[in-house]
């Protein structure tokens, strides 16, 4: 393999003129060789070693193995004095593969107690700060096993998750194992002992900062014996006997910040501490009942000379006597590191550490959301967070991007993202902060800051500010990531933007699609949160008609169709056939449909979905069943694929369920029963009386749906006599008079129409004389309701006055009057089949005047220049002959005047096409 890295330089328009362009002194080793090429191994180890760190991991590791020079320059150890693990699941081998670049290793991240097993492995005996999360499964054992192997360690944090298996014998090992200890913090213990705190304070001579934080109970007297204490934070923790606590604590001659926050402390024992620790200048205590109750414990600890922080007063300007000069008080944390007030080691640390407890405090206080904090959020929250994104603690960065990714959800089940939140964001220059840190090379940094720009962008106005800042952009590139995690978040961040029709566009062009497409095929399992959002960020682009056809392009169809079938988690489910649905929604204006029909397994993993026990998978799934069965192939496919009895299952089951589900029910069979044998299979599994059920419904979209179906289902004797039987006259009658849906009307009118047209009688009259007797009676009764509302129906739609005036006139504009008022729009959509025209236009030789009318009003409907499938009935009717029968209607003494106006309409309908078709 030749070892030298190459770049070809052409000419014409991609000439590269290295020469011509950098004028740095590594310039004379980018010149081009004889043969046209860069040799970029002729640069110098410190530039190379430089380009390194700036790249993650795994690029430099590829970038290592491109050459036997770079890799030994990837191995330096100046390039492994630092390392984060978090994103990478660690065995023993793999730990002992990178031992050898360890040996310098001084500050190392991992998340879990799968990777702590393994962290001996590296060998890295110069360690001084190891910190890790996601430890609830970390016991004593291997944490003792740790710190023996580790004897320089200085800082150890495990959290902010509870470390619910470690105990204080794990800590009495810490203490005997690391005599360089300065800080420990430790989130989550059952019970930290006095054997273990003296330990700490025997052994551990600068141990200068403890956080035992959210901890079940604690030795307070113990910790008043750890002289060296500068910093001590308590957050959280339960149990604290206040008394015992002011009595030792005012003992620690060297504590100079203190943090109760989120706990149950008491205003006399602050006030005992307060009055009795000379030293403390600072203490933290946010979110503290007993305090917040009574107020003037803030004006007390000021006359002690010490600053207190809590909810109810101004951070920034409890801080600010810390910067004499300081002009905007906002700024004191970027005043601090920039080192304005010149190099102070003792505020350094001061600071470090109460940037380090606030956003912690910070970040709890947002997952639980108390009631009542708005103001705070508004007036000084939202402001500590931003300036917390630009510490140069990793750490606390990540946890204040977190934070803001979570105080503004203020509701977790609907995603519901506060108004004034959002906007304290925008106002402090959050979108720019956030969008840097998602470019940093740090994983940690992007997956925090991608997450909090993707629930930021609920808020279409932040949305929009997102992607002004070329933030799409960089989620899109972000999509591609090798971190599972960061991938996760920017996935879900395009899933939010996506909402915007505005940004799908621009989502497509920064390639988006193909990164949420390839997201799927790259993580098919184990990775279910990524695969949701992916799915849903699809499913929301997939409903605009470009994106569509490039979502199939990019092989979006086939990754969605893999989800539907094999995922079995709920959520992804769900997403998948959501994006299925929108993908089968563009009717003729793209082949989608089909194509999703046609692709292996779609639609028996549909009717599979059908069947779950989840309402929004089941939702989904109908929803894509119901665009799907516009296509007659895709009709056949779902039947075969059990889809009618699936269906007819779902609709007698989800009487009780959400009016989306039953919309979807109601609408997948109405789709399917556009085909006469699955609309005689419905009839034949019972799918006739859950339809009456929703035809009752209160939800317009519901009982609309529901109308259509049993429309379809009624052009069936067989299925009309059996919506009689079970009781469906009564509920067609009561939509086609009191529905607010002019379409809910129409079909409830032409279902009645169909049902008592004649073909139904002799269904009727099977069976013994006497029940044929009765029978009789009843459809008869049945008969004079229904077409009194139809013709009541038809009345409705009908202008007295312009009816009058058509009626005088064979001039176009009366009858234009006419089909003005009594046109239904969406009737436009309705697509009839070569029989079902062939049926209304039998009605207008029946000798029902009222059948007569209604025949003609629908073929109005159907036939109206510029409704979307009107040249298609417009043929039917051209084809089948119905110029003649229509003229007789228009002409005869006998019918009603509705219908020989409406059947005039019509002829002058199919003049109209015949005329546009020629032309």
């Amino acid at each position: 393999m030749n070892r030298r890295v190459r770049r070809k330089c052409t000419k014409g328009t991609q000439k590269l003129d290295l020469t011509g362009q950098l004028e740095t002194e590594d310039a004379d080793y980018l010149k081009l060789n004889e043969d046209g090429y860069v040799d970029w191994t002729r640069l110098p180890d410190d530039t190379v070693i430089q380009l390194f760190t700036h790249l993650n991991y795994r690029d430099r590791a590829n970038l290592s193995s491109t050459c036997k020079s770079w890799r030994s320059l990837g191995s330096s150890s100046c390039l492994w004095q630092a390392l984060d693990l978090r994103a990478h699941k660690c065995d023993w081998g793999i730990m002992a593969s990178l031992a050898s670049r360890c040996s310098n290793l001084q500050k190392l991240r991992f998340r879990g107690a799968d990777n702590a097993d393994s962290l001996i492995n590296l060998r890295a005996k110069n360690l001084k700060e190891l910190s890790g999360d996601y430890c609830r499964k970390l016991n004593d054992s291997t944490l003792a096993v740790i710190v023996a192997r580790h004897k320089l360690l200085e800082s150890l944090q495990l959290g902010p998750d509870f470390c619910e298996r470690i105990t204080s014998d794990a800590i009495v090992a810490i203490a005997f194992c690391c005599p360089k200890l300065k800080k420990l913090r430790l989130s989550g213990i059952r019970d930290v002992n006095k054997d273990a705190i003296n330990a700490l304070a025997t052994h551990c001579p600068d141990l200068y900062e403890i956080g035992f934080i959210d901890c079940l109970k604690i030795d307070e007297v113990a910790l008043g014996n750890v002289a060296s204490l500068r910093f001590l934070s308590v957050a959280g923790t339960t149990n604290v006997k206040w008394d015992l606590a002011a009595e030792n604590w005012s003992k620690l001659p060297n504590l100079k910040g203190l943090d109760v926050s989120r706990t149950d402390v008491v205003p006399n024992a602050v006030l005992r501490i307060l009055s009795s620790l000379k030293s403390l200048e600072l203490l933290c205590a946010f979110n503290c009942p007993s305090l917040e109750e009574d107020t003037s414990i803030y004006t007390k600890s000021s006359c002690h000379g010490k600053m207190m922080l809590s909810f109810f007063n101004d951070t920034f300007n409890k801080l600010s006597p810390m910067f004499p000069g300081i002009e905007k008080e906002r700024t004191i944390f970027s005043v601090w590191r920039n080192g304005l007030n010149k190099k102070d080691a003792h505020l350094d640390e001061f600071m470090t550490w109460l940037e380090w407890i606030i956003s912690h405090s910070l970040l709890r206080i947002a997952e639980s959301n108390p009631n009542g904090l708005d103001q705070f959020w508004l007036n000084q929250g939202a402001d500590l967070l931003l300036s917390f994104l630009q510490s140069s603690q990793e750490d606390v960065q990540e946890r204040a991007a977190t934070g803001l990714a979570t105080f503004v959800v203020v509701d977790d089940e609907n995603t519901n993202v506060d108004v004034g939140r959002a906007e304290a964001v925008m106002k402090g220059g959050g979108i720019q902060l956030l969008l840097d840190l998602a470019r940093s090379w740090k994983e940690g940094l992007q997956s925090e800051a991608t997450k909090a720009i993707a629930n930021l962008s609920v808020n279409p106005a932040f949305a929009k500010s997102v992607a002004g800042g070329g933030g799409i952009t960089i989620l899109a590139s972000l999509a591609k990531s090798m971190n599972r995690l960061v991938a996760e978040e920017a996935a879900g961040g395009l899933w939010n933007l996506s909402v915007g029709e505005e940004h799908k566009g621009a989502i497509a062009e920064a390639g988006g699609i193909k990164a949420l497409v390839d997201l799927i095929f790259k993580w098919p399992r184990g990775g279910d949160g990524v695969l949701e959002r992916a799915a849903g960020a699809l499913a929301n682009l997939a409903a605009d008609d470009k994106c569509s056809m490039e979502v199939a392009s990019v092989g979006g169809i086939n990754a969605l169709v893999t989800l539907a079938r094999k995922c079995k988690h709920e959520g992804v489910q769900e997403q998948a056939a959501r994006a299925l649905a929108n993908l089968a929604a563009h009717g003729d204006s793209n082949t989608n449909n089909a194509a999703v029909g046609q692709e292996a397994g779609a639609l028996d993993a549909l009717v599979l979905l059908i069947r779950s026990q989840h309402d929004g998978v089941r939702q989904e799934a109908a929803g894509a069943l119901w665009n799907l069965s516009f296509d007659d192939r895709n009709r056949e496919g779902i039947a075969l694929a059990g889809g009618v009895e699936a269906l007819v299952a779902l609709a007698q089951s989800c009487s009780n369920a959400s009016p989306s589900l039953q919309e979807r029910a109601a609408g997948a069979l109405w789709g399917l029963s556009v085909s006469e044998a699955n609309s005689i299979a419905i009839g034949r599994e019972g799918g006739v009386a859950p339809l009456i059920t929703l035809a009752r419904s209160q939800t317009e979209d519901v009982h609309e749906t529901a109308a259509g179906a049993l429309w379809n289902l009624a052009f069936n004797p067989g299925n009309a006599l059996r919506i009689v039987e079970d009781g469906g006259v009564p509920a067609l009658i009561h939509l086609c008079s009191s529905s607010m849906s002019k379409m809910a009307r129409f079909m409830a009118a032409l279902a009645l129409a169909y049902m008592f047209d004649g073909r139904m009688d002799e269904y009727a009259l099977v069976g013994s004389s006497s029940e044929g007797g009765s029978k009789s009676v009843g459809l008869e009764r049945a008969r004079r309701m229904a077409l009194k509302h139809i013709d009541t129906f038809v009345l409705t739609f009908s202008d007295q006055q312009a009816f009058s005036a058509a009626s005088l006139s064979s001039a176009p504009a009366p009858l234009a009057q006419v089909t003005e008022s009594a046109r239904i729009l969406e009737a436009g959509h309705l697509r009839c089949s070569g029989a079902e025209i062939g049926r209304f236009v039998s009605m207008l030789r029946n000798q029902s005047p009222v059948l007569k009318a209604c025949a003609a009003f629908a073929l109005l409907q159907f036939t109206v220049p510029g409704g979307r499938h009107a040249p298609h009935h417009v043929n039917l009717l051209q084809v089948s002959g119905a110029t003649r029968v229509l003229r007789a209607a228009a002409a005869a003494a006998s019918a009603p005047l509705e219908a020989k106006i409406f059947a005039r309409i019509v002829l002058r309908n199919l003049e109209h096409h015949q005329i546009e078709s020629s032309a």
